[in-house]
């Protein structure tokens, strides 16, 4: 019987792993996962773990692995019917009914399963004959030893028209054509179907369970295509399954994650050098069934995919789809080779370091989205920036899940900012002072001499004086609008480009920014619940109990508009003399090094802008 695959999922997700497996094995709960002595071979300690998170067990000394499916079979030795329908019982779901279109349909795929394992065989034989030598040939030159020929049971198929519809003419014309094996002619043609897979070395596609359900297949010598899929048919849709899934899944579950490269090739060898967790799309790039696939496995698949152009689009493409499908715990990496090379090509040259190296370095998501996407995009002005920022709201728009989604956005946002604010500057060992001109401990003079030792520059410098007072500023900035978050209409851009010495202060600042640009309206009490739920409530509740200066008034809700924007404009000015501070004492650095016309411009503008507060 075949249960639809929504129906599978729903038990596995009701059906507690651990509880289950708990019945016949005595479990250890290590962290997040179990363990306890194998039931399928016999040991002394223990190398059986359960996995509840990702749905799975494994055996480190025998290898066996599945879900709860998949245990109930081989420790009761129970049907897959069977096990299935004792599992939806303690789930409390009725089995679906099987209708006889149903039966009929499960009759005619085991026909199909049938014939796909017929015709592989076949395949297999022809290699190893005197005829399929070329192809042989072919697969030993490119480094494939005979185990693994035979391990992905791979084939040749003769340079004839009716080679296998002879060989499998017992099986029936119909079921082969529906298979994908046999083409038959437009009605009204006279000529007779015909195989489909002519003159190439064959690559039998299997499912999860290992049946094969379809074929891929290179041409020997010049042709087009190069490549040929079998069509999508009863079994087979190529944008559902994936190439050495079925090898791969026990390699994935050790190591934690699957390693996808472009081609069968790439897989073959990848396998071949001891990346086990190996597997390629089938013709297309990565499709969000396909990804879903690799997440019932693990967390975090890797694309590894060629440093080529085609490689690059192949990438972005597969990125944007994870998108739309993104969840809590679940993502992709992705690695990317040294052009010209693929996986096979640099095992050849470099070894299998050289290809750990490149998966070692894979990147996340994020990053990768951030670089393809964003990271060259003009930023120069307020114009280019507010149009990223709208370009990145709208990518980012797609991920279903809330929380992510603002995540993603805030980090991008976050990214934009750093990307756009200039260079960080060497702080002048000086404070300005709430009011007029900067407060200065001791004064100190400087000097700079021409080439001929004439003064050209000569006058007084604030020394250094004991504490900064930029934190009582940036406490300043952040109090006004969060009282008054209607002022963030004004600010936000300002508030955006600065960047706060004290972390915690400087988290809270830009997550209100972000929240000012997410929001068509802004209230007081949404503002700070919203900061709260974002696990700032302690830095918040400490900003709002600040009672010590001036300005505590600024906080008090009946305060007017105008006049907390009057305050905070005054604070702002105040804190940004402290870039100009910074910006005069490094000029005057270059200039006494390096006295030039360029150097002594400079600096003389930066010092006859000292009256505007740094704001020249």
């Amino acid at each position: 019987m075949t249960f639809p695959v929504r129906f599978l999922d729903e038990i596995r997700a009701r059906v507690a792993l651990a509880q289950v497996i708990g019945q016949s094995v005595k479990l250890t709960r290590k962290g997040r996962e179990y363990s306890g002595l194998c039931p399928f071979h016999n040991e002394k300690s223990p190398s059986f773990t359960v996995n509840e998170d990702k749905g799975f067990f494994h055996c480190f000394g025998c290898g066996a692995h599945g879900d709860v499916i998949t245990f109930l079979m081989r420790s009761r030795h129970m049907s897959f019917p069977d096990a299935v329908e004792q599992l939806a019982g303690q789930a409390g779901l009725d089995l679906p009914e099987q209708t006889p279109q149903d039966r009929e349909r499960e009759k005619r795929q085991a026909g199909l399963h049938d014939v796909t394992e017929a015709a592989t065989r076949w395949f297999e034989e022809q290699l190893w004959k005197p005829s399929g030598k070329a192809a042989l040939d072919y697969l030993l030159d490119r480094g494939l030893t005979e185990d693994t020929i035979r391990r992905f049971r791979l084939g040749y198929s003769p340079e004839n028209r009716t080679g296998l519809k002879t060989a499998l003419k017992a099986m029936g014309e119909p079921l082969l054509v529906e298979a994908g094996l046999l083409i038959q002619p437009e009605e009204g043609e006279k000529r007779e179907s015909f195989d489909r897979f002519r003159g190439r070395v064959m690559f039998p596609i299997a499912d999860r369970r290992g049946r094969i359900i379809a074929f891929g297949g290179r041409i020997m010598g010049d042709g087009q295509p190069k490549y040929l899929n079998s069509p999508d048919t009863p079994l087979f849709h190529k944008g559902h399954n994936l190439y050495g899934w079925a090898l791969a899944r026990e390699d994935a579950a050790k190591t934690g994650t699957v390693l996808v490269a472009e081609g069968y090739m790439d897989v073959i060898a990848l396998h071949q050098a001891g990346f086990g967790n190996a597997v390629a799309p089938l013709g297309t790039a990565v499709t969000e069934e396909q990804i879903e696939l690799m997440w019932r496995e693990v967390a975090e698949p890797i694309l590894c995919l060629d440093g080529d152009a085609a490689g690059q689009r192949a990438a972005i493409r597969a990125a944007e789809r994870a998108l739309t499908i993104l969840k809590p715990g679940r993502s992709l990496r992705f690695a990317t080779l040294p052009a010209p090379e693929d996986p096979d090509s640099l095992i050849k040259k470099s070894g299998r370091g050289a290809m750990q190296a490149v998966c070692d370095q894979a990147v996340s998501l994020s990053d990768t989205l951030w670089r393809v996407k964003f990271q060259t995009l003009p930023i120069a002005t307020p114009e280019q920036r507010a149009g990223v920022e709208q370009q990145i709201k709208q990518v980012l728009g797609v991920i279903p899940d809330e929380g992510l989604r603002r995540d993603y956005i805030f980090d991008f946002i976050r990214r934009l900012r750093d990307a756009s604010r200039p260079p960080p500057r060497v702080r002048a060992p000086w404070q300005p002072s709430f009011g007029g001109r900067p407060q200065v401990a001791r004064a100190r003079t400087y000097t700079a001499r021409d080439s001929q030792g004439k003064v050209v520059v000569a006058g007084r410098m604030p020394s250094p004086v004991p504490r900064p007072a930029g934190e009582t500023q940036e406490k300043l900035l952040l109090l006004a609008p969060l009282a008054h978050p209607a002022l963030l209409d004004e600010i936000a851009e300002r508030l955006g480009e600065v960047a706060f010495t004290d972390s915690d202060l400087d988290k809270l600042r830009q997550e209100v920014v972000i929240h000012a640009h997410g929001c068509a309206s802004l209230d007081r009490q949404a503002m700070h619940d919203y900061l709260r739920s974002r696990g700032f409530s302690q830095t918040l509740d400490c900003l709002l109990e600040a009672s010590a200066h001036d300005y505590t008034r600024l906080i008090k809700p009946d305060v007017s508009l105008e006049e907390v924007r009057r305050a905070w404009e005054h604070i702002y000015g105040r804190y940004r003399q402290k870039e100009w501070a910074a910006d005069v004492e490094q000029a005057l650095q270059r200039s006494a090094a390096d006295l030039t016309d360029e150097t002594f411009g400079f600096f003389n503008a930066l010092w006859s802008g000292r009256d505007h507060g740094g704001d020249i």
